[in-house]
């Protein structure tokens, strides 16, 4: 007996549909196969889609998450901050240094420094740990890892900010303008351009070197924000006159160097964001901009904002003293409100903190880990 036309249809639409329930039973037991099918129907049906990383879903303000969603200042300021560096950071060349940091080959670490501007800017609830020195380079900070002068083992997991200035003695600026000033200017004329095969093979080989840093603070305090610092423009956009034994020529050389390099390192802090965002990490890798802090008032000027040529060691020959061309008091302000405002702003995407790390910042750890 034949089963009309409709009853037919009937049956093998409850067929089919018992078949597909089947399936999926058996999908969303097997874990391999469930995401596939879940994001399969999201796609077919828009609803019932899982929370990505950044879907405010995943994560809760109320606490109710894994993490917590916070503004850039909370962001920065629930912990410790800890600074990094070499001697734009340390605050070489702007007096006023801490008791055993004067000497000749040390740290130089000043009162007039950025970071102290910024830590008493806000209320942090830990304090400044304060560990930048003068000719600190990349490479050594990666080589002392696990020695008692590490830089970047003063990090620790309830670090909530750390600021880095770092590349410019991996670089080798001090190298570069000793090249271009203590020569006879009309004689060898080619004194600094002549570098530039040098400091590109550098600058190439300190990008690999930026990125294990990173990695290595962020493996120690993997929810604070790193604000990595630039470096600021030393001559005039446009000079227009000798400065010592450099031709304007030579500034704008010096000048395009630090400016290529500053937006090398731009570039790999934004990849390194980025790598923090596609995993639905905590933290951030943040890059300040100082290229322009010292605009007007950059060497040569009437009121500069940092150090021009400084001669010592005359017993041994001309030298030229390692604050040369440093910010001094007044451009590590400068310094501290390009850093701040990046505090302030933050980032162009959401930033998060483990609850974990947030619920253990107590201040008796806070001060057992700067300690």
């Amino acid at each position: 007996m034949r089963l009309p036309e409709m009853s037919r249809r009937r049956l093998v639409i409850t067929a089919t549909a018992a078949a597909l329930a089947l399936v999926c039973v058996v999908v969303l037991l097997v874990p391999a196969t469930r995401h596939g099918l879940v994001t399969a129907w999201c796609d077919i049906t828009q609803s019932a889609c899982p929370p990505t990383a950044d879907d405010p879903r995943r994560d809760y303000a109320d606490g109710a998450g894994w993490r917590r969603r916070l503004d850039p200042v909370a962001a920065a300021t629930w912990g410790n901050y800890v600074a990094l560096g070499d001697s734009y950071s340390s605050g070489d060349g702007a007096g006023d240094y801490a008791e055993g940091t004067a000497a000749v080959g040390d740290c130089r670490r000043s009162a007039n420094a950025y970071p102290r501007h910024v830590v008493s800017a806000h209320d942090f609830a830990g304090d400044l740990g304060f560990f930048a020195c003068s000719s600190q380079r990349g490479w050594a900070m990666l080589d002392s890892l696990g020695e008692p002068r590490s830089q970047i083992d003063r990090v620790g997991p309830h670090t909530s900010l750390v600021t880095i200035g770092i590349g410019g003695n991996d670089v080798g600026f001090t190298k570069i303008l000793r090249a271009c000033m203590v020569r006879v200017p009309l004689v060898e004329t080619q004194a600094c351009t002549e570098q530039e095969e040098e400091i590109e093979k550098r600058m190439r080989t300190f990008g690999p070197t930026l990125e294990e840093i990173v990695l290595e603070i962020r493996e120690r305090a993997p929810d604070a924000r790193v604000l990595v610092v630039g470096y600021p423009r030393l001559f005039p956009g446009d000079p227009d006159s000798m400065y010592y034994t450099m031709a304007p020529h030579d500034q704008e050389w010096l000048n395009a160097i630090t400016k290529r390099f500053n937006e090398q390192v731009a570039e790999d802090v934004a990849a390194l964001d980025s790598e923090i965002v596609e995993a639905g990490q905590t933290g951030s890798v943040e890059y300040v901009r100082m290229y322009n802090a010292l605009k007007g008032h950059e060497v040569g000027a009437e009121d500069p904002w940092l150090n021009g040529v400084l001669l010592s060691d005359f017993a041994n020959g001309l030298e030229i003293d390692r604050s040369t061309f440093h910010p001094n008091a007044r451009g590590q302000q400068e310094f501290a409100e390009r850093v701040l405002d990046q505090v302030e702003q933050g980032p162009e995407r959401p930033l998060y903190a483990a609850l974990e790390t947030l619920d253990g910042a107590d201040p008796e750890v806070l001060a057992a880990e700067l300690d």
